[in-house]
């Protein structure tokens, strides 16, 4: 198998996701850099649509965008202002609990280093690392289930689980992509490097691709 070269495939990745639509997230940090409304809106995308989770997070910041206002409000009414994402009930009383821990705790700043902001309860690595990408711009490779497959379809890793996929291209890729990883292939994995039948042959990178574990594609 030939080895996948990051350093080619980059400009033409760019290139493809330039004519996608990026995820909602990565819109909004573009607009404004709050590590909170990152945070919160992280935790409501969790089993969610990227449509879902922007149109609930935009009602819920209209009734509080800082930690201390957030924890102001009942459980009942975040609840219903974030539904229909999925497993609401679950993360309105997260983000109440959440909200009065960074107002008492960390004097309502978002901690800005992952093993801080995992200690708070329903932040996994995944969100601490968009958290300190986009809210912070400090180094970090955000890894979910597009980056976890698509780095391991490429051939560039081989491993079993998004947290050994984040640790190994912690060892492996160059750091001035770290920040980019997780927003571009979020959108690629939406619009090309599908889950199921891929579009290879739409794909600006498919001659670089050694395609495993795709069954099928079009």
């Amino acid at each position: 198998m030939k080895k996948f070269d990051i350093q080619k495939v980059w400009p033409l990745l760019k290139r493809q996701v330039g004519s996608l639509h990026l995820p909602w997230l990565e819109n909004m940090a573009s607009r404004e850099r709050d590590p909170f409304k990152i945070l919160i809106s992280c935790i409501l995308s969790l089993r969610t649509q990227d449509r879902t989770t922007g149109k609930a997070s935009e009602r819920l910041f209209a009734l509080a965008e800082t930690p201390k206002k957030m924890a102001k409000l009942s459980v009942r009414e975040i609840e219903k202002a974030i539904y229909p994402v999925g497993f609401y009930r679950v993360k309105a009383k997260r983000i109440k609990d959440m909200s009065r821990e960074i107002t008492e705790k960390y004097h309502s700043r978002v901690p800005d280093e992952i093993e801080e902001l995992l200690k708070l309860k329903g932040v996994g690595r995944k969100t601490a690392n968009l958290v300190v990408t986009l809210g912070y711009n400090k180094p970090g490779i955000c890894v979910d289930t597009h980056v976890h497959r698509i780095t391991n379809r490429w051939g560039y890793v081989k491993t079993k689980s998004p947290e050994e996929t984040e640790l190994a291209l912690r060892r492996k890729l160059p750091k001035k992509y770290w920040k980019e990883i997780n927003g571009l292939l979020v959108a690629f994995g939406q619009g090309i490097c599908r889950p199921i039948s891929p579009l290879c042959s739409s794909c600006d990178l498919n001659n670089f691709c050694a395609k495993l574990n795709v069954a099928g594609r079009r």
